[in-house]
């Protein structure tokens, strides 16, 4: 059952509100609004990309009926204090995931994030608590020098390395979600993060050449703390 008739099927509706992330994906907030519901966004943990429990906590109104929680990149959000807070304001609380990864490819990906977290200059590596799984291996790439995350990023595809940004635009800049709300963590995380390959297909030489390849241009950037 997807999202939306979740949603309907706990009696979620014309009216109500449904705390949902800006970081990510547009099909939750669309999902919210086939419900008949509108989509009221919250900001994200800086380390885990997913809903911050106090920012949720600060937008729920009387009209809050539930909130729509979105496991990012393998790490999981704090679904513990995500359920307290909907058992104390009575909200629906959903958890969805992103496409998994397959179990036997887990301890490879591991495996080639230790790696990168130990070689990586001048980025800011991923916090692999809480038993990450790195669907998507996500570094900051700070914006207070030369070059920022969008060159970057140009820079690692013309040597090879196949790269990406993982949100381009946070939903609440789209133009049919626009809203003027304060999501500081989310903006910065939509302006900084790159996801790099850890696939379970790549050899150890060709990390090494993504760790030679960022850290050839890491040498240009501003510390990222």
């Amino acid at each position: 059952m997807g999202t939306s008739a979740m949603l309907r099927a706990a009696g979620v509706g014309v009216g109500d509100e449904v705390v949902v992330p800006a970081f990510g994906n547009v099909e939750v907030a669309e999902a919210v609004t086939l419900a008949g519901a509108l989509p009221v966004f919250a900001d994200i943990d800086p380390v885990t990309y997913c809903l911050d429990p106090e920012a949720v906590e600060a937008a729920v109104t009387a009209r809050t009926a539930a909130v729509v929680v979105v496991h990012r990149f393998g790490r999981r959000a704090d679904i513990g204090r995500l359920h307290v807070l909907g058992q104390r304001h009575e909200l629906l609380v959903l958890e969805q995931g992103e496409s998994e990864v397959p179990y036997d490819e887990t301890a490879q990906r591991r495996e080639r994030a230790a790696y990168l977290d130990t070689k990586l200059k001048g980025v800011r590596t991923p916090d692999g608590g809480d038993g990450h799984t790195y669907q998507q291996y996500v570094v900051r790439v700070p914006g207070n020098g030369r070059p920022d995350r969008d060159a970057f990023a140009r820079a690692l595809r013309a040597k090879g390395v196949d790269c990406r940004v993982p949100v381009k635009t946070p939903v609440h800049r789209l133009p049919e979600f626009r809203r003027c709300v304060s999501l500081p963590q989310t903006e910065r995380a939509a302006d900084e993060t790159l996801a790099l390959p850890v696939d379970a297909s790549l050899t150890k030489r060709e990390m090494q050449r993504v760790a030679a390849a960022c850290n050839a241009l890491g040498g240009l950037l501003q510390p990222a703390f």
